[in-house]
């Protein structure tokens, strides 16, 4: 991600020429301040992303019009994420100067008032537009009039400012429509004096100094790529000098570091980080070059090893080249390159990654361990907008999915695995607990898909409210343990006698079990109870959906001008593996 100054994106964006990207997306820019050169960097790092993205720019401090406005061009535009930039001084006005001139009640009352006011605007909002809003909070200044005193005042000027974002905060935590995005943090992290140039606000009421333009842009862009379901689900890491101080191998079990002086400490600070994200979900994988015993010894019986085996999904412990192992992690884990982050101390290793397998994330790691976890905290690819059960239990859900694949390779037959697995297929409708996972699929399923469409939490949230459409799920359990819900499928039933398959879903992780044909097997069913003459369905091919390019087809589907068709009358067979269960 290039992170040049705010000249360079805005001759870059000159130079961009319209391509067919994959991915694409309209945003909408609102603001109470200038925001000049705004778009073209968000543009430009858009395009690096390869995500296409038509971007409207409110007028200066005309958002209050542009939302209030039922046809203005910001609702005409219809854009799918709304980023809403607000400032202190705007949104205060001239009590920002002057809080003391007014008592502590007084300072209460208006800052409830401020609150409101947006409130209200944003609930408009919300009501005339299906997009996402990103709104950010208010920066407490490090200025105060009453200077040493301010922590002494009741209601004081920092305390206002920080009520209101705690206000904001709380009002909007369970609305997934609404984001806040902390641009107080943010100040703080770059620096009051860096962030807010006088000159320029002087200049041109510029509130965010051009030079920081670009670092914006990044916290924002983290939004775009979690809103696309372009965050990353897993993290492989190398073991020697990367996980710990040292070669085992040369050094042995006693002679790494890790923990026990400032060297190992920092081994020891990067791998309970690395814990952190594992337990919200993110996958973690080895990829060394390594005796296999020695490793396993330390990761086992080492003291200060804060990862254990269990920690990880798929060890690539073995004197192949990375490149080789990260193929065959992918295929184990059974999702694409482009959704690993890579980790080796070694500057050879991470160029042969990089030349090799390019949709891999591979990090540039410094030469000083202690900046590991600081390079790990900085990275955005992880970014989500939801985090649901599934993700949480992830870890457990592909550590139960190893001992399935040690069955697997014990018995001879497809037929008896199944049987013995004790597949049960529980089928839910759309409601405030499935919703998330429902659209967290849609956005992130590749492989078993039929159509790809893509659907925000808002947009399922509709269909499951539409007496023409039908939203389910499907939870799997076998005896090893619950897979979670897997599976999603939207049926169109606005003609009664001949329903639409709009969408049809099954994650990689249950794949090759059957559970499609069991899930096929009670739409069919509901529709032949229905009256209903025909089912439709479409295969819309992408470079990743081939697994499911013959599903229909193996399902008895008939070719009929651009789609396929099933008669529900004719008999569709549960299959005898599987357990069907209508909740």
């Amino acid at each position: 991600m290039s992170n040049g100054k705010l000249s360079y994106f805005m001759n870059k964006s000159k130079s961009l020429k319209d391509r067919n990207f994959d991915k694409t997306i309209k945003i909408a820019l609102l603001s109470s301040y200038t925001i000049n050169g705004f778009y073209e960097t968000l543009k430009v790092k858009m395009s690096e992303h390869q995500i296409g993205g038509n971007i409207y720019v409110g007028a200066y401090n005309q958002y209050n019009q542009e939302i209030l406005k039922d046809d203005s061009e910001l609702y005409n535009f219809k854009p799918n994420l709304t980023f809403l930039m607000i400032d202190t001084r705007t949104i205060l006005g001239e009590i920002f100067y002057s809080p003391y001139s007014i008592s502590a009640e007084e300072r209460k009352k208006n800052i409830e008032k401020k609150f409101l006011e947006l409130k209200n605007l944003i609930n408009i909002f919300l009501n005339k537009s299906n997009s996402k809003l990103i709104i950010t909070n208010l920066h407490v200044p490090t200025y105060s009039p009453y200077g040493l005193y301010e922590t002494k005042t009741e209601y004081g000027f920092h305390s206002m400012i920080s009520d209101f974002n705690k206000r904001l905060e709380v009002e909007f935590m369970k609305n997934d429509s609404v984001y806040i995005f902390n641009f107080n943090q943010f100040v703080s992290k770059y620096g009051n004096d860096n962030i807010f140039n006088i000159k320029q606000f002087l200049f041109g009421d510029i509130k965010i100094s051009l030079d920081y333009i670009p670092f914006l842009a990044d916290e924002f862009l983290n939004y775009i790529l979690a809103s696309l379901g372009l965050s990353k689900r897993c993290i492989v890491l190398d073991l020697d000098n990367t996980l710990w101080g040292g070669v085992v191998g040369e050094d042995g079990f006693d002679g790494i570091q890790l923990g026990s002086n400032p060297q190992g400490n920092a081994y020891v600070e990067f791998q309970k980080h690395l814990l952190a994200l594992n337990q919200r979900g993110i996958l973690l994988a080895i990829n060394s070059k390594n005796n296999l015993e020695d490793a396993l010894k330390v990761i086992d019986d080492h003291p200060n090893m804060i990862l254990r085996r269990n920690n990880f999904s798929c060890l690539k412990i073995n004197w192949s080249d990375k490149v080789s192992n990260m193929k065959e992690i992918s295929q184990e884990l059974n999702f694409g390159l482009d959704n690993f982050v890579f980790f080796d101390d070694d500057p050879v290793n991470r160029e042969f990654m990089k030349s090799s397998l390019p949709q891999v994330h591979t990090v540039n790691l410094s030469k000083d361990p202690s900046q590991y976890s600081i390079i790990l905290q900085n990275l955005k690819e992880f970014d989500t907008l939801k985090i649901t059960k599934e993700d949480s239990e992830r870890n457990q859900m592909y550590l139960e999915q190893q001992n399935r694949k040690e069955l697997q390779n014990n018995v001879v037959d497809l037929d008896d695995f199944l049987k013995q697995l004790e597949l049960k297929v529980s089928l839910k409708l759309a409601n405030e607990f499935t919703i998330p996972r429902i659209s967290q699929l849609t956005m992130k399923t590749n492989q078993f898909n039929l159509t790809t469409k893509r659907y925000q939490e808002e947009d399922i949230e509709k269909l499951a409210k539409d007496k023409d459409f039908f939203v389910g799920c499907a939870q799997v359990v076998d005896k090893f343990g619950d897979n979670g819900i897997t599976s999603v499928y939207i049926i169109n039933k606005q003609n009664k006698k001949e329903w639409i398959i709009d969408t049809f879903l099954l994650s990689c992780r249950v794949m090759g079990r059957e559970i499609e044909k069991a899930i096929l097997s009670h739409i069919i069913s509901d529709a032949k109870n229905n009256d209903v003459d025909k089912i439709y369905a479409n295969y819309i091919p992408t470079q990743k959906n081939k697994p499911i390019e013959n599903f229909l087809s193996n399902c008895g589907f008939k070719h009929e001008n651009d789609s396929w068709v099933i008669i529900p009358k004719d008999d569709f067979k549960l299959p005898d593996c599987i357990k069907l269960i209508e909740e």
